[in-house]
């Protein structure tokens, strides 16, 4: 399994940004992709996750009402769409592919099907 990140960069607060999260080599239906974020010093966070077997999502209450995340099937492609973002959104944001859409870390990065790549996003005040 291969999952590429991109579409981090500077922004104000208060504006957007919209990750996305390529993936390839799935030889299973049922998965789910988990956006993670790290700042620097602070554990790794759940920010959102989408389910491939029937499009659920979980949000963090952190991010709820201002990130929207999406797939798209036809292109393979987990989007995270983030809208008004502050300061406190600042970190290294990853995909990870699970066996299910859970926001809580497992222990070890093996424990998950494949990780992208980080992709930083800098929230300015």
């Amino acid at each position: 399994v291969q999952l590429q990140a991109s579409g981090g960069g500077l922004v104000q607060a208060g504006g957007s940004l919209k990750l996305s999260c390529a993936a390839s080599g799935f030889t299973r239906n049922d998965y789910a992709i988990v956006w993670f974020r790290q700042a620097p010093g602070k554990e790794r966070e759940g920010v959102s996750c989408i389910s491939s077997r029937d499009g659920s999502t979980r949000y963090a209450d952190s991010v709820k009402g201002r990130f929207t995340i999406s797939s798209d099937r036809a292109k393979n492609t987990v989007y995270l769409q983030m809208n008004s973002l502050k300061p406190e959104d600042t970190a290294v944001y990853y995909c990870a592919a699970d066996y299910a859409c859970s926001l809580i870390y497992g222990d070890y990065d093996d424990e998950y099907i494949g990780w992208g790549q980080g992709t930083l996003v800098t929230g300015s005040s």
